[in-house]
């Protein structure tokens, strides 16, 4: 995870809205795509961007693929600006 993959993936809307959907549950791709008009293929790109940051992690469960908020990156972020604050 690097800040700059971290900040491009929450520069994005629909990315930013998925996180939100994660923050309640575990889900599957199909399921996150539901409220959005947008194709499964798009959310799929939008899912990839998120797990390249770190923000999202997948668990496989058979067939299944799950995808949840990894929130430590988030703690990363929030204790680096806090960082900057102080200084």
């Amino acid at each position: 995870m690097s800040l700059k993959e971290v900040f491009k993936a929450l520069n994005d809307e629909t990315r930013r809205k998925i996180l939100l959907l994660l923050k309640e549950k575990k889900m599957l791709a199909g399921d996150i795509s539901s409220p959005f008009s947008i194709t499964e293929a798009t959310v799929s790109h939008h899912l990839s961007i998120l797990k390249d940051a770190g923000l999202v992690r997948t668990e496989k469960k058979g067939k299944f693929v799950f995808y949840e908020l990894n929130t430590t990156v988030l703690e990363d972020v929030i204790i680096w600006l806090q960082n900057i604050k102080e200084d």
